[in-house]
């Protein structure tokens, strides 16, 4: 609490600092839909955003084409973690018809082996890691996998999850992003088009296509088309579609706590005390209209600490603390701190608090040693969880977002969902 009221008390500190290094690092990370269901579980991570299927199968053989997982557990006691895999619907909501035989050769399920424990840190944390696929699970089928990590051989412990996409490269997808919208023209939203030409596939029927439309890896607004504005035997466009506009939104925030001996990019002060480290960030003020632009890893982290040559055994935990200067809380909805930090989702573990005493939102969360992206999220009440920028940080077209197009594929008679294209685009 000493830090809390420390930090509310300092004036706002208007701080300009090159972020070339942390934002060419984030650049590297890849966007997967990462989850964890215990405390103890910190920092889950997956190294890249999608596995490519050009042949029969992937069998872990080729780096480039390959997925690390790791995460660390918050003590140095050995934990039994098992993973299995299954195939998804293209929604998500259930595994596919499919057999595991079908899919996958090999075991269905894994232990994980390779774990290393913190060296030298104030709090200890054991760090677990394994490769997929490998020799011993190899995918046989595109789609959508699910892999789920479990403790002590009980299926019904989980304590992550990880969503992987498989595609196969069949489709040419092209998407542009545009501030003229059927909502206003240069304001507060961007519209996406998307055309996609079948290159090695035949479509008889568009509503054999359904296609996704995420931005910055986001579920809360992401958008699904299941029949396209025009289709011939060669194309499928998806355009001037209500439903493909989205707010802008604004940069995101970022911090830097690679040192524990001086503040970083958006931190106020780095302070030891009682065995822990805690990072003040500087305070964030409501908008004030104006879009200032900088660069940003679309809500990415990376974890990164000086004087180590192991940052997944070496780096600290540190507590981050954040604060937006409010006169009065808001009554119609909560604020939440999203992005990749937070697996961008809206729950107690990133919802802020209001302190009627000093003003302000606030939130305390413990975060390995690294630099972040972050934004603020307002969920209005009966919103069903969409969250909205506008409220603290705004909304403005000339935002950089990045927009990724996935498509999936089932023609008539198949049993399960092929992904048959996948990019990412950046909004200029």
């Amino acid at each position: 609490m000493v830090y809390f009221l420390y930090f509310c008390s300092r004036k706002v500190k208007k701080t300009i600092l090159i972020w070339a290094f942390l934002c060419g690092c984030l650049a590297l990370s890849g966007q997967v839909r990462v989850r964890s269901f215990s405390e103890q579980i910190r920092t889950l991570r997956a190294s890249r955003a999608y596995l490519v299927l050009d042949g029969e199968s992937i069998d872990g053989s080729e780096s480039d084409n390959t997925m690390e997982i790791s995460f660390d557990e918050m003590s140095h006691d050995v934990h039994m973690y098992t993973y299995m895999v299954r195939h998804m619907t293209a929604d998500w909501s259930a595994e596919s018809s499919l057999t595991s035989g079908e899919y996958l050769q090999g075991f269905t399920t894994q232990d994980i082996v390779d774990y290393a424990h913190s060296l030298n840190t104030s709090r200890e944390y054991t760090h677990y890691r394994f490769s997929f696929p490998n020799s011993d699970m190899v995918l046989l089928r595109s789609g959508n996998y699910r892999l789920t990590v479990y403790e002590d051989g009980d299926p019904d412990k989980r304590v992550a999850e990880v969503d992987i996409c498989v595609v196969e490269p069949l489709t040419k997808i092209e998407a542009t992003v545009r501030s003229n919208t059927d909502i206003e023209f240069n304001g507060r939203y961007q519209q996406v088009d998307v055309e996609v030409k079948p290159t090695a596939i035949e479509v008889r029927d568009p509503g054999e296509l359904r296609v996704l439309v995420r931005q910055n890896n986001r579920t809360d607004n992401q958008v699904w088309l299941t029949h396209p504005t025009f289709f011939d035997a060669r194309t499928l466009r998806y355009i001037n579609r209500k439903e493909l506009i989205f707010e802008g939104g604004n940069e995101y925030h970022h911090f830097d706590a690679f040192s524990l001996y001086f503040a970083g990019v958006g931190i106020d002060r780095m302070v030891y005390e009682l065995g822990d480290y805690h990072a003040l960030l500087l305070p964030n003020e409501v908008h004030q209209g104006i879009y200032t632009h900088e660069y940003d890893s679309d809500g990415r982290f990376v974890v990164n600490a000086e004087r180590t040559s192991d940052v997944d055994t070496e780096a600290e935990y540190v507590w981050v603390h954040w604060m937006v200067p409010v006169q009065q809380p808001w009554f119609d909805g909560a604020l939440y701190i999203g992005g990749e930090l937070f697996q961008n989702e809206c729950s107690l573990r990133n919802r802020m608090e209001y302190d009627n005493h000093n003003r302000c939102y606030h939130l305390t969360s413990l975060v390995k040693q690294g630099g972040y992206d972050y934004q603020f999220w307002f969920v209005g009440k009966g919103t069903q969880n969409k969250t909205t920028t506008q409220r603290v940080d705004g909304s403005y077209w000339q935002t950089e977002n990045e927009y990724t197009v996935l498509v999936y594929w089932r023609p008539f008679g198949a049993r399960y969902d092929r992904l048959v294209g996948f990019i990412s685009r950046r909004s200029e």
